[in-house]
């Protein structure tokens, strides 16, 4: 053994001993094999890494929605939920690995100095981001940046060989988690909710105020593919249809006493019928909404079995950044239901594979193939209907997943981006016709046609993109690819979101099983008595 070797060993030694006398014995064996590698493994470690992957290792024996997250990773799943970021004020997609401008946000950064829909820009503080095959978070990045700092962009507009330079300063851009809020028909309104963030219940409220200010009488939410938030957002919308001191949802854990949240009673739409559309992907604080709404009878639900999450996180941040969110507690609907899923410790794989099963195993398209242990059983608060916990709401109203349209054809379309970019391309060359035949989106979902033109066109695009034509599955998928091309060309034309919900709703089975139940009056309330079956 040679001389500094020994050394090594001797320093470790003391360091061991050290640990050994003020730290206690799981810490001190953990701490003792961090030194022990770090000293003394054959090739050199990454030591940050090192201590991520035994952070990541431990987490992974817990549960499946424990988690470590660097400082990076940490920015960038908080700031959907954020409310806000620092930008320039626009909203983008990359076409031909060209950035093209859908819509600028109103009174945001780059309409104030005259980016408007239809740019591409080419150039970002003298760097060339068009045809570099740049990635779409690189571009983010220099688009981003502190409030009131200044970022030169280049721009071409339309035929214009010429690109216009415009100087923008950042500002705090607003993010909305409302998507969609329009009347459906004389009486019912619509209001799409993407995800449970800081300004989620203002902007419900907002809707819901403009929504009854034209006459809505009665509310359809929709929370599919909503993966949940924030918990206060949800209590917090949960309050706007309860009464005062009713139960939204209670928290309990091993080190967290029972903690829970009722309605304060001051809710704007405590009054009215209500429809909540949910999926196999609504999950936490969509389930927390859905399931208060249920347990109460204050509504009906629709749609398919959610996803399942009852676990509490708690964000514990380190000096870097970095976070860890552990579990430390499970959250159950006012009934006393828990809804997490089960999940075997340490096999996330499986838990993944979840929604997968499910569609295998029939769940997806039929009910029967849903079965419930007599032990899950519970009663709503108010009727006392039989309802289910042990993994996701079950809804009071199933309807299946529909796959008669979709096709390998299509798949590749929509997975190529053929149908995105054509859209891009087909509103830069007719915005202004677009605008001119239809003043409003209701106008353009009432009088706008997918022709047989427009038809060939998606086609031969496709071709240009290896995406061969195939008669038979076209013929089968030819409905849905008309919508959703409609649907892309109102959204892009109109530079509003809700414009492309406007187009796909008519064929949303969901909203119509949901319309139907609302318009019946005897319907809904057979829905919501206590012989209703489950």
């Amino acid at each position: 053994m040679n001389k500094s070797r020994s050394i090594v060993i001797a320093l470790l030694s003391v360091t061991f001993l050290t640990i050994a006398q003020t730290m206690p014995q799981k810490i001190k064996k953990l701490l003792n094999a961090q030194y022990a590698i770090n000293a003394l493994y054959v090739d050199s470690v990454n030591e940050d890494k090192l201590v991520e992957d035994a952070i990541k290792g431990m987490l992974n024996e817990l549960d499946p929605h424990s988690s470590y997250t660097t400082a990076k990773e940490t920015e960038e799943l908080d700031e959907p939920l954020q409310g806000s970021f620092s930008g320039i004020g626009i909203q983008f997609r990359m076409n031909l690995d060209t950035l093209y401008v859908i819509q600028t946000v109103a009174g945001g950064p780059s309409e104030r100095v005259g980016l408007r829909a239809g740019d591409r820009i080419v150039e970002v503080n003298d760097t060339l981001i068009a045809g570099v095959k740049m990635k779409t978070n690189d571009i983010m990045k220099r688009l981003r940046g502190p409030k009131d700092t200044k970022v030169e962009v280049k721009v071409k507009r339309g035929n214009n060989p010429e690109l216009i330079t415009f100087r923008i300063t950042r500002d705090d851009i607003p993010l909305y988690s409302v998507d969609a809020a329009y009347m459906l028909d004389g009486k019912t309104g619509y209001v799409k909710i993407a995800r449970f963030a800081a300004s989620t219940n203002e902007e419900f409220v907002k809707a819901v105020d403009s929504l009854k200010n034209v006459g809505m009488k009665q509310l359809i939410v929709d929370l599919c593919d909503n993966g949940g938030g924030y918990l206060n957002s949800a209590i917090e919308m949960s309050n706007e249809l309860l009464n005062k001191d009713e139960l939204i949802v209670y928290t309990e854990g091993r080190n967290s006493p029972r903690n829970e949240a009722k309605a304060i009673g001051n809710g704007k739409y405590r009054k009215g019928k209500v429809a909540v559309l949910v999926n196999q992907y609504s999950a936490s604080a969509s389930e927390i909404f859905s399931g208060a709404v249920q347990d109460w009878d204050r509504g009906v639900i629709v749609g398919r079995r959610t996803f399942g999450k009852g676990l509490v996180q708690r964000p514990l941040r380190f000096e870097d950044g970095s976070m860890i969110r552990l579990t430390v507690a499970r959250y159950y609907t006012p009934s006393g239901r828990c809804i997490q899923k089960p999940y075997k410790k340490g096999d996330r794989l499986d838990y993944e594979m979840d929604i997968v099963n499910r569609y295998k195993g029939g769940e997806l398209s039929s009910a029967d193939s849903i079965h419930f242990a007599d032990s899950l059983r519970v009663s709503t608060l108010r009727n006392g209907r039989t309802i289910y916990g042990g993994g996701g709401i079950m809804p009071d109203v199933f309807v299946p997943i529909d796959t008669t349209e979709y096709s390998d054809y299509y798949r590749d379309l929509v997975a190529k981006g053929v149908i995105v970019q054509y859209t891009l391309d087909y509103v830069d060359k007719h915005r202004a016709d677009i605008k001119n035949r239809f003043a409003t989106v209701a106008d353009f979902d009432l009088g706008f046609v997918i022709d047989e033109t427009i038809e060939k066109e998606v086609i031969a695009a496709g071709e240009r993109d290896s995406v061969h034509f195939n008669a038979e599955q076209y013929a089968k998928s030819k409905n849905l690819i008309k919508n959703i091309v409609k649907a892309l060309i109102a959204r892009d034309a109109y530079t509003d979101p809700a414009a492309y919900f406007v187009v796909m709703n008519h064929s949303n089975e969901m909203i119509s099983k949901a319309l139907d139940i609302l318009n019946d009056d005897r319907r809904y309330n057979e829905l919501l008595s206590v012989s209703s079956k489950k």
